[in-house]
């Protein structure tokens, strides 16, 4: 065992559910706040716009899916994060992880697939009703150029 102290994760008690040590849960836990696990869970945990933490004492053998995710204890199951998955050194990940981006620390230990997926970073634009056509409408006809290839005619 690290004599070296945890690095805690920047965390705002004030708006964090915790799940304790001594405390075990078998289901799903669906938060819309930070949620930090120090106890045993079992079956989902899902927290789309949140971060989950599993702390050193967590045991977690559950899907997870969040907006980020820092592991440093143990899970069992798929994690995935909408921006970031941290494995810290002493974490311990069995599963797939699916995000935007990820780091591992050394000593952390992984046995899984890593799918790497881009946010979509440009807006999609909704065609306004009623607003010009950027292209005229109309049927497109191939003729011939002079110099022997074919041009395009509206």
């Amino acid at each position: 065992m690290s004599s070296t102290p945890y690095r805690l994760p920047d965390t705002d008690p004030r708006n964090t559910a915790t799940i304790g040590k001594s405390v075990k849960i078998i289901g799903q836990i669906f938060t819309k706040e930070d949620l930090y696990v120090d106890g045993d869970v079992e079956g989902t945990i899902e927290s789309q716009e949140n971060k989950v933490t599993v702390g050193p004492n967590g045991r977690v053998q559950a899907s997870i899916r969040a907006r980020e995710v820092v592991i440093l204890g143990q899970v069992q199951g798929n994690v995935e994060a909408a921006d970031k998955v941290d494995l810290r050194k002493d974490a311990k990940l069995v599963g797939d992880i699916a995000s935007g981006r990820i780091s591992i620390e050394d000593g952390a230990l992984f046995k899984g697939s890593i799918d790497i997926r881009r946010r979509s970073r440009k807006p999609v634009r909704k065609p306004v009703v009623g607003a010009p056509s950027p292209v005229p409408a109309g049927p497109v006809v191939a003729s011939p150029v002079p110099a022997g290839g074919f041009g395009i005619k509206r």
